[in-house]
């Protein structure tokens, strides 16, 4: 079932989600809809012991923990000391006003609820007379324990990461947010899978009619099932069909706290250790969380040599077939007469090595992040050393292709966002081919090309090359250099946050 953001959706009637399965509340109706399902537990219980109406308990084994039903649902229920309630209203009654010891109780009147907190970790309690349940929190504690984060390493910050669980990656926030501001408001998505999703952000800092776009957009998502982020970003992104990424990931819950603090909106999923945030540009995927902890002179340095090593990573190949090409006056006499004569005895144009150059090389990358690490950097080696000074001294390529396919790669390397890594390095592909039809006229049409797509992109109504696209020189200084924190008075005016103002 795909259940409803609690947000104000505007005028005009809104169908409200339709159960998936309808019926009457009775056990009967439970234990047939999980038919065939070994973990579920059913189990009748007398109240107080005395002969009265019977109940019945029931909950997942492995969802639940085993002493938290016991010890807060069964033992107080089952207690003889409590026989004044003869009736299963009187019993009912007594349960919501804390007869149970569990911290949390909810009452539920259709069996489509009761069925999404027992698979959520509840345990129920079932009044057939009344059409009644009442759902109590026993959900087991045993989740991966928090630990390092292993994509994004932490120099001077913390050193926790989310885990695929969201009541925890939730705490790990608020710890750092310990504000009331901090809202948290949370929707299933998927009709099978039924996935919480929590939409996070802090009041007064957020754009309002943002989140009012998140919470529409997220209700419309029509799945069986949310197992991935990729449906997800193809929902919330308003260029889904672009290879360039729209959201940040992001392991680290203090980052995540950052940008909420920034004014940004942040989804946490179910099952996923990751956070996204939105709405982004370009820009924000260049920054490094460890750019905050370090001088703003060191941190501005390292940024001009991203921005370097970006180019690098998906204009050199190109550079190199157009010049080599067609354009051959641009290059050095020195180094042309060398070119020339470590490519006489090579069979292949200089277009066709260095494009094989860079299939082997996503070859090589893909093998390392696939097989286990000791067989990862096995193959990495081998592929690096052996494969390629092979490939040299069979002449078969260029020893100056590897240099520029092994310079490439590693620049992409240096890039923070690995999605945008990946986008770098498709880039990178077409621009090699319009290098090797037309030199560097085709390497031109295609950078013009390349920022006319990226500069129509959107995030929830900010441009995606913001604030270049709107700033000038301005926007170029704030995007390569960082401003010392004490200077830092203001959040960014594209972001439309209501208090602007950082330090009072």
């Amino acid at each position: 079932m795909n259940s409803l953001f609690s947000f104000d959706r505007g005028p005009g009637p809104h169908p409200a989600p339709r159960p998936e399965n309808p019926g009457p509340l009775c056990a009967a109706r439970v234990r047939e809809l999980f038919s065939g399902c070994a973990d579920f537990v059913l189990r009748e219980v007398e109240p107080g012991l005395d002969g009265g109406e019977p109940v019945f308990a029931c909950w997942l084994d492995g969802l639940v923990s085993a002493d938290a039903v016991s010890e807060t649902v069964l033992r107080p229920l089952t207690d003889p000391e409590r026989a004044a309630a003869r009736d299963a209203a009187g019993w009912a009654s007594l349960a919501l006003r804390g007869g149970v010891y569990a911290c949390s109780v909810r009452e539920r009147r259709s069996l489509d609820e009761v069925v999404q907190d027992l698979t959520h970790g509840c345990c129920a309690l079932l009044f057939d007379t009344l059409g009644l349940a009442l759902s109590f929190e026993t959900r087991t504690a045993q989740t991966r324990a928090v630990s390092e984060p292993t994509l994004e390493k932490s120099l001077k910050g913390a050193k926790d990461s989310f885990v695929e669980a969201l009541r925890p990656n939730t705490a790990l926030v608020r710890q750092r947010i310990a504000s009331p501001r901090l809202k948290l408001v949370e929707g299933r998505v998927g009709r099978k899978s039924a996935t919480r999703v929590a939409i996070l952000f802090v009041a007064g800092l957020a754009d309002p009619s943002t989140v009012r776009e998140l919470a529409r957009r997220l209700d419309a998502l029509e799945l069986d099932a949310l197992l991935a982020t990729g449906a997800l970003e193809e929902a919330v992104s308003d260029a889904p069909r672009s290879p360039f990424p729209q959201l940040i990931h992001t392991e680290r819950p203090d980052r995540f706290a950052m940008h909420l603090m920034d004014g940004r909106i942040g989804l946490l999923v179910d099952g996923l250790p990751v956070g996204l945030i939105l709405p982004v540009t370009f820009a924000e995927f260049m920054k490094v969380t460890g750019d905050r902890s370090s001088n703003f002179l060191v941190s501005g340095t390292l940024s001009v040599l991203r921005y370097f090593a970006l180019l690098l990573g998906l204009f050199l190949p190109a550079l190199y077939v157009a010049m080599a090409m067609y354009h051959q006056e641009m290059i050095p006499t020195k180094l042309l007469l060398s070119m020339i004569e470590a490519k006489q005895n090579v069979p292949f144009s200089t277009g066709l090595e260095v494009l094989g150059m860079l299939v082997s090389f996503t070859l090589l990358q893909e093998a390392g992040l696939r097989l286990p690490n000791p067989i990862g950097d096995t193959v990495s080696i081998i592929g690096a050393l052996i494969v390629g000074q092979s490939a040299v001294e069979a002449e078969v390529v260029s020893p100056i292709a590897i240099i520029v396919v092994a310079m490439a790669g590693i620049c992409c390397y240096t890039l923070p966002s690995q999605d945008l890594a990946s986008a770098v390095r498709l880039s990178s592909f077409l621009a090699l081919l319009c290098a090797m039809a037309a030199g560097l006229f085709g390497v031109g049409v295609y950078a013009c090309l390349l920022l006319w797509h990226l500069a129509g992109i959107d995030s929830f109504g900010r441009s995606y090359t913001a604030p270049l696209s709107e700033s000038g020189l301005g926007g170029l200084r704030r995007v390569l250099l960082r401003r010392p924190e004490a200077r830092r008075l203001f959040r960014d005016r594209l972001l439309r946050t209501p208090d602007r103002r950082r330090r009072t």
